[in-house]
């Protein structure tokens, strides 16, 4: 760990001065030690350029080892403020929807679906996003506890909806029970979770 250390106990410990030789030096502190121990004759005037050349490399050395540690401290609170702004999305309304007309607006918002449903959506309202945040929306079938789809949704405007939909192949339909879908932040932080069945 580097410290500062006062040209004293630079003296001291480079085995220039005693400790003994130091203490009435210490009583006269209004002048610099190096001066007072000069002129008791303690001291010569090399010895003191050498201590004081030792102190100059090793503050400078504590200064840059300061301004890095600093510099490293404030990236670290850039990313995290950074990350912060990106979590500001705020998920307005989430429904489960049948469908969405040409505009994305929801046509049927429903929990229940019959048993041959084989497409079901997912209808979200947000504001104050940053542009290319990321949702992450996962359906899961909760009778099975089983995960059955994730999808990345790219939001591209401040404010806006978006319909997610889960599609079976033709001739496929969705296995009775209960489902949810969990509205996530690309860091998987969860903004809303809403549930189904399909009877």
């Amino acid at each position: 760990m580097l410290k500062y250390r006062k040209i004293g106990q630079i003296l001291v410990e480079n085995g220039v001065l005693t400790q003994e030789q130091l203490e009435p030096g210490l009583m006269e502190q209004h002048k610099k030690i190096g001066q007072i121990l000069a002129e008791k004759g303690v001291l010569s005037k090399e010895h003191i350029d050498t201590a004081l050349l030792i102190q100059k490399k090793e503050t400078t050395r504590f200064k840059r080892s300061m301004i890095f540690l600093v510099s490293v401290f404030l990236f670290c609170l850039g990313l995290f403020l950074f990350d912060l702004y990106q979590q500001n999305i705020v998920i307005q309304e989430a429904k489960i929807i049948t469908a969405a007309d040409q505009n994305l607006l929801p046509i049927k918002i429903t929990n229940v679906f019959p048993k041959d449903t084989s497409k079901i959506g997912t209808w979200i309202k947000w504001k104050n996003s940053k542009i290319n945040t990321q949702l992450l929306v996962k359906w899961h079938y909760i009778t099975d506890d089983v995960p059955i789809y994730d999808y990345i949704l790219n939001i591209p405007k401040r404010e806006g909806i978006a319909n997610v939909a889960l599609s079976l192949p033709e001739g496929k339909s969705l296995p009775s029970g209960s489902y949810k879908v969990d509205i996530l932040s690309g860091k998987k932080r969860l903004f809303k979770t809403l549930t189904f069945k399909v009877e």
